[in-house]
Order: C-alpha cells, then sequence, then structure tokens
C-alpha cells in the first residue's frame, strides 16, 4: 500500500499542513501515481501558492461555519419545540450547514487537485450526506400537509445518491483499506435504501402519524453528526493541536455517530404512534329479585 504523500508524519494537504484525513489516505500505488500525474498538471496552470492560500481559507471559513452550527444545534435542540425561538434558531442552524456544504464542495476538489483522491471522494460523500440531511429536515416541516409532495423526485434524487455514494465509498475503502470509509458507508447506505422505499410505499408512509416529525428529528440527528464531526475532526484539533492522534480522530468521527444511533432510538420511541385503545364491553347491570 502506498500514501498519498511519503513526508513524515502523517498525510499532508496543499498548504503542507498534516491532513484532517489521515484515515483514509491509504490508496494503491496506481492510484496514488495518478494522482501524482492529475496534480502536476493542474498546479502547471495554478501556482501552488495561490492553491494554499484558498484552500486555508476555505478550511477557515468551513470550522468558523461549522462552529456557529454547533452553537445553534445546542439552543435550537434545548429550546421548547415549535416556540419561534425554536424556529428561528433552527433556521440559523441550516443555514449555517448550507454553509458547510458550499465551502466542503471546494475543498474536495481542492484535494482532488492536491493528488488526494481517496480524501477527495469521502470530502464529496460528505457533501452529498449533510445536503440530503439538510433538505429532508427543512422540506419534512414545509411539506407537512402534503407527504406526497416530500416524497417527490428531489427526495429520489438525494435518496439515490446517498445510495449510490454509500456504496462507491464502501468499494474506495475496501480497495484502500481505510476503516473509517468502509464503516461510514453504511450511513449513505441505510440512508438511500430507506428513502427509495419509502418513496415505494409512499401512499402507506402518508398515512403514519406524525411521519413530518419523525422525517424532521431524524434529519436533524443526521445534520448533527456531521456537525460535531466537523468540530471534532477538523475544528478542534486545529484550536488544540495537543488534542490529537489516531485514537482521538476515530472517536470523532464513530462517537458521534454512535451516540446519534441512541438518540434516534429513544425518539423512536418516545414518539411511536401508539395504537388506538379498544373500548372494554361491560356486562349489563341485572337487578336482583
Amino acid at each position: 500500500m502506498a500514501t498519498c504523500c511519503d513526508r513524515p508524519g502523517g498525510a499532508r494537504n496543499g498548504s503542507g499542513d498534516e491532513s484532517d484525513f489521515r484515515q483514509v489516505e491509504a490508496m494503491t500505488a496506481g492510484t496514488a501515481a495518478g494522482a501524482r500525474r492529475r496534480a502536476s498538471c493542474v498546479h502547471t496552470l495554478f501556482p501552488i501558492n495561490a492553491a494554499m492560500t484558498a484552500y486555508q481559507m476555505l478550511v477557515a471559513v468551513h470550522v468558523l461555519v461549522g462552529a456557529v452550527a454547533l452553537v445553534t444545534f445546542w439552543t435550537a435542540g434545548l429550546l421548547r419545540k415549535g416556540t419561534p425561538a425554536h424556529r428561528n434558531t433552527g433556521r440559523v442552524y441550516l443555514l449555517a450547514m448550507v454553509g458547510i456544504v458550499i465551502t466542503g464542495a471546494p475543498m474536495a476538489i481542492t484535494r482532488w487537485i492536491d493528488g488526494h483522491v481517496v480524501t477527495a471522494a469521502f470530502l464529496a460523500y460528505l457533501v452529498v450526506i449533510t445536503s440530503t440531511g439538510v433538505w429532508v429536515s427543512w422540506r419534512a416541516i414545509r411539506d407537512k400537509a402534503a407527504p406526497q409532495r416530500f416524497v417527490g423526485p428531489v427526495y429520489v434524487a438525494f435518496g439515490a445518491l446517498s445510495l449510490l455514494s454509500g456504496a462507491g465509498v464502501l468499494a474506495l475503502g475496501i480497495q484502500a483499506g481505510a476503516p473509517l470509509l468502509m464503516g461510514f458507508s453504511a450511513v449513505g447506505l441505510f440512508t438511500g435504501f430507506d428513502m427509495l422505499r419509502r418513496r415505494v410505499r409512499r401512499d402507506t408512509f402518508a398515512k403514519t402519524p406524525r411521519w413530518w416529525m419523525t422525517q424532521h428529528y431524524t434529519a436533524m440527528i443526521g445534520n448533527g453528526i456531521a456537525t460535531h464531526i466537523a468540530f471534532l475532526g477538523i475544528g478542534l484539533p486545529r484550536l488544540l493541536p495537543s488534542a490529537n492522534g489516531t485514537a482521538l480522530h476515530y472517536l470523532s468521527w464513530f462517537g458521534p455517530l454512535a451516540v446519534a444511533i441512541v438518540a434516534k432510538v429513544i425518539l423512536d420511541r418516545r414518539w411511536k404512534p401508539r395504537p388506538a385503545s379498544k373500548a372494554v364491553a361491560t356486562p349489563p347491570r341485572t337487578q336482583n329479585a
């Protein structure tokens, strides 16, 4: 196995800093060679120093927007649901998540230009599943009275993208021997399959009590995973360089996922539709002789 960069101390990004995605840097020798050739051609057209500055600015904005998302996520979560404060804070949070997506996409392109194909693919995958969560959490409220519209063409497109990107990341993770990719591919695979299944059973889905609430909090839990990963995996190591290491990197990625699964189970039990109670017939009273 070869890595994207042969410098000691871990893989490095275009600015020479240690990569925030070291666990996904492994790739085959052939892939690495092709990436180096492509990076050489691109850097002939674009000066390296300019690319470094652009990437550093992207990461800085990404971290800043991620901090806003982290604060507003917990603020909205702790506020009473349905209140104006909750709705307004939730809007700010979703806008911050849109900012994460907008900065994440060019970061993926920059990593591809620098020759880090595996990292670029993983970043693009994160953009897909994060975009899906943001859209679903927003439309679940907007389409509260129109479930058929909710599971329309855009919903299907996001479901298909999540499923296909999850399958691609799984294959890439197996090829590169990257546990992080293999583990996180399950998010896209499950999300995509579940969305497409819901589309097929849309008539039954439309009759589900409080379907919009379930879809909203499920998507927000997924958004929370992305928010905390952005902070723990990228922001925290930059704020506290001593808080680094392989164990912390894996914990920052899989920790939020584990917590999200537990939260999903708890909320599902709390809001699970209860069957209507059957009236118990009482025998008629008889008069004593």
